[in-house]
């Protein structure tokens, strides 16, 4: 009774009781509301999911083994090839789905290296700063000077012999170099704030800050160039098999799949531009849902955008 009476009070006197009042919302909540509400990033989202999900399931159920080289040769489209046959007699459509596969794999794992490297060196030299700073930033300058490409087809064909993952380690190794900067320029300024003097304070050390209180609220920075660093990957893994210098058999990937097929480009297009539209969607997709995750962690952003 006690409770209603000063609950009635407040409200005359023109305040809200506790009770009355809305719960905050959370940065999580707020960022998944702007993601949600952007038509575009999540329009690519689903496409994204369904070619993810087509590439995993699909081949469980495709009557067509990728290894099965026993159909005849350019055979036309139809529907047991809905996009024909290639000229050692494997069908297209199960070619797509496994270089699909592998070109997801390869992007997500350059991706997660790259990311790795890139926030660890750019936060301790964007909070250790004097020679780290200068260290980090001279290395950082040089890979960047580089040309990606040309020193992964090198560096593919020195070291090793096709496989994904040595195809993966090499693009991981010229693709933190963006990261690393973002990285260190927000370290830089996170590092004048007061949770860190009060972190030092306690007594926190030198890890503690940098992975426990920097890298926290760098969050929105990290996921967005970790998602364009996918698109990046996926073009830049296309382009090194593209010349014949990427994933080599038994693997594939998009990229050698185009290879394979690109003399059929004017007489047979469809073994041409069927892995060369996937690579499109999958590049543009993860593209747009950069730019999605990039409006939404933007707190300046606080219109909804198509």
């Amino acid at each position: 009774m006690n409770s209603l009476l000063a609950s009635e009070t407040a409200t005359k006197d023109g305040t809200l009781p506790p009770d009355a009042l809305p719960e905050p919302r959370s940065q999580g909540k707020l960022v998944l509301r702007k993601f949600l509400h952007h038509k575009l990033a999540m329009a690519s989202t689903c496409v994204l999911v369904l070619i993810i999900l087509l590439s995993i399931i699909l081949p469980l159920f495709w009557k067509h083994s990728y290894e099965d080289s026993s159909f005849p040769s350019f055979a036309k489209p139809s529907g047991d090839f809905p996009l024909g046959t290639t000229q050692v007699g494997k069908d297209m459509v199960s070619q797509i789905l496994r270089g699909t596969q592998f070109s997801l794999l390869i992007a997500l794992t350059v991706s997660i290296l790259s990311t790795v490297v890139g926030v660890v060196l750019g936060a301790m030299a964007g909070y250790l700063r004097r020679f780290t700073d200068s260290a980090v930033s001279r290395v950082t300058d040089l890979f960047l000077i580089i040309p990606q490409i040309a020193a992964a087809a090198i560096l593919a064909k020195v070291f090793g012999s096709g496989s994904w993952y040595i195809v993966a380690l090499v693009l991981a190794a010229f693709g933190w170099m963006q990261i690393a900067r973002i990285t260190r320029a927000e370290a830089m300024s996170l590092s004048q704030r007061e949770f860190v003097d009060a972190a030092r304070a306690s007594g926190a050390g030198t890890f503690r800050i940098i992975f426990k209180h920097l890298v926290p609220n760098m969050v929105g920075s990290i996921t967005v160039n970790a998602t364009l660093a996918v698109a990046q990957a996926v073009l830049a893994e296309a382009a090194l098999s593209f010349i014949g210098l990427g994933v080599q058999l038994p693997d594939t990937s998009l990229g050698r799949v185009i290879l394979e097929n690109y003399a059929q480009l004017q007489t047979r297009p469809a073994l041409f531009f069927g892995p060369f539209i996937v690579l499109v969607l999958i590049s543009l997709t993860i593209n747009f849902i950069g730019d999605g995750l990039r409006d939404a962690f933007d707190p300046r952003q606080r219109r909804m955008k198509a």
